[in-house]
């Protein structure tokens, strides 16, 4: 099992999701998150003033798939969130050592 951490512009999140439901997958979790990767925020014009943003509000999608799954999944996330431009965001893929369903007691690939 991996868990895989999309963070992108919030945006694109109902493509994201219609997405991922059409893959079937079974678990999602969606964060409101703020942060900046290499450019440092940005810099935005307003009434003749510049003001620079440091932290860009984004979404983090968190989702834990089957190993199988994790190629497709990272695919279909970076096809409907990419933009092309700086800001896009990242995503990350660890390993779950365990998953455990609380209602029913299922451990391992059977709780995702």
């Amino acid at each position: 099992m991996k868990k895989v951490e999309a963070i992108f512009r919030p945006e694109k999140l109902e493509g994201v999701r219609d997405a991922l439901d059409q893959l079937e997958r079974a678990g999602l979790t969606v964060i409101e998150v703020k942060g900046h990767g290499v450019q440092r925020g940005l810099t935005q014009q307003w009434r003749g003033g510049e003001y620079h943003v440091s932290l860009v509000p984004k979404v983090m999608v968190l989702s834990v798939v089957h190993d199988h799954e994790v190629q497709e999944t990272i695919e279909t996330i970076t096809s409907v969130a990419r933009t092309g431009l700086m800001g896009d965001g990242k995503i990350f893929v660890t390993p779950v050592e365990q998953a455990i369903r609380i209602r029913t007691g299922e451990t391992g690939p059977q709780a995702i």
